[in-house]
């Protein structure tokens, strides 16, 4: 029901490391009717972008900040319902009464004072006499400089006294002038420019600083992935009748991923200052691309080595639709200690990805190809055949994970997709 008292719209709390967003797009206008929990307006941080829904039904009265904005959490964003406050004309000042005319002229200005006349001595310098030639002298005083009270404009000696006891004016440094700053660099024939958007200037400085602190190594390997491309054509069909959900490689590979994780703790740990930091949990990390390439962003499967195949594919659907519709939080951001990056759907076989900070390694999946592949036979003779090949890539940092390792891991993760049965090999 719509309400009748006014409501704010106020930046809201994005995650506790978020103080403030970016207000990228309102949704309604002035004057329009929303009602309550109906998408509002866009915001952007450094961390998400998402939409704000709006806190109750009514009309929307007034927008307080404009797009391209940046607030502060808390800060009052917009109104909705109540009457928008009339803006309250400062009251004019009562004029001055008029002037009363005068009577009689005013008075002819005084005459400037005539100036001191001073003796020129013979050298043209004005005649002192030598105790204050001496006392000039001592204090390094032009007597010139200084006004005479005596008779004729002479300096005397209270007159050279007085001068020194003046406090000596404070010599400036020269300031100078502020910078100016150059103006934004215009668009050249067929260029067009748009601002940096919180989201990518986050996404930017995360993977410098990422690059300025691991040591990144790119160890790859061929897996061949015919035992889950039969798995995954047997139970597509009951998954997107039973569950609504599809089960893609990558949830496969995600399974796999987690089990493996669990013999390298250090793939899935890190280094904190002194101390190696190992776990018995995986949370693991999803790279989604947001739509027309606005973005990458990375939400986090909390927990996930207690999810079978089923709990991965749907969590794995429900991060990605809720980071494309722009529906994350900061917080579901957050806290990852693996991830995974899937360029392979667009058809790439090979990539070094950066490792998301303060993790120590990044998975890669590529594009599946048919490819011809030595096996052996029934009679254990090696023969050419053809198999759905898929590049897989760990990235890892070197400080604390090394190559043998590495490895290692790669190594059991392909045994474990080339061995799939059942739930996960």
């Amino acid at each position: 029901m719509a309400t009748e008292t006014a409501v704010d719209v106020v930046m809201p709390q994005m995650g506790v490391s978020v103080s403030e967003g970016t207000i990228t797009k309102w949704l309604k206008q002035e004057g329009e009717r929303i009602e309550a929990d109906e998408p509002l307006l866009e915001i952007s941080t450094d961390k998400v972008d998402t939409e704000v829904p709006s806190p109750a039904s009514g009309t929307l009265t007034q927008i307080l900040v404009q797009e391209g904005e940046t607030v502060a959490v808390g800060t009052k964003l917009a109104q909705i319902g109540g009457a928008v406050a009339a803006a309250v004309a400062p009251e004019p000042e009562p004029e001055a009464p008029p002037a009363a005319v005068a009577e009689t002229p005013p008075p002819p200005p005084a005459p400037a004072p005539t100036p001191a006349v001073r003796r020129p001595s013979d050298n043209g310098r004005a005649f002192v006499s030598p105790v204050v030639a001496r006392i000039a002298a001592e204090h390094g005083i032009d007597p010139a400089q200084v006004s005479g009270t005596g008779r004729g404009g002479r300096v005397t000696k209270q007159d050279i006294l007085a001068f020194v006891a003046q406090p000596k004016a404070k010599i400036e440094e020269p300031v100078a002038p502020p910078a100016t700053v150059p103006p934004p660099p215009q668009a050249a024939d067929g260029e067009s420019h748009e601002p940096v958007t919180a989201m990518r200037r986050g996404i930017a400085e995360h993977l410098r600083r990422s690059l300025d602190t691991a040591a990144h190594v790119t160890s790859a390997i061929e897996v061949d992935m015919s035992r889950i491309v039969a798995a995954r054509e047997q139970l597509k069909k009951e998954y997107q009748a039973a569950y609504g959900v599809n089960p893609t490689y990558l949830a496969f590979i995600a399974r796999a991923t987690v089990d493996t994780l669990r013999e390298y703790p250090y793939v899935n740990g890190e280094l904190r200052e002194d101390s190696i930091v190992t776990r018995n949990f995986v949370n693991l990390g999803i790279a989604v691309e947001l739509a027309d390439g606005k973005g990458l962003i990375v939400p986090v499967i909390r927990n996930a080595e207690t999810m079978n195949l089923l709990g991965l594919a749907k969590a794995i659907a429900d991060i990605a639709a809720r980071a494309r519709e722009k529906r994350l939080l900061p917080d579901d951001v957050q806290g990852g200690t693996f991830t995974i990056t899937n360029p392979g759907g667009y058809g790439t076989f090979h990539g070094t990805p950066v490792i998301s900070q303060p993790q120590s390694g990044i998975l890669g999946t590529y594009a599946l190809v048919k490819r011809p592949w030595v096996v052996q036979d029934e009679l254990g003779e090696d023969v050419i055949a053809i198999r759905p090949i898929m590049n897989i890539t760990l990235t890892y940092d070197h400080r604390l994970v090394d190559g043998a390792y590495a490895g290692r891991f790669l190594r059991d993760l392909r045994e474990r997709l080339e061995s799939w049965e059942g739930d996960g090999g």
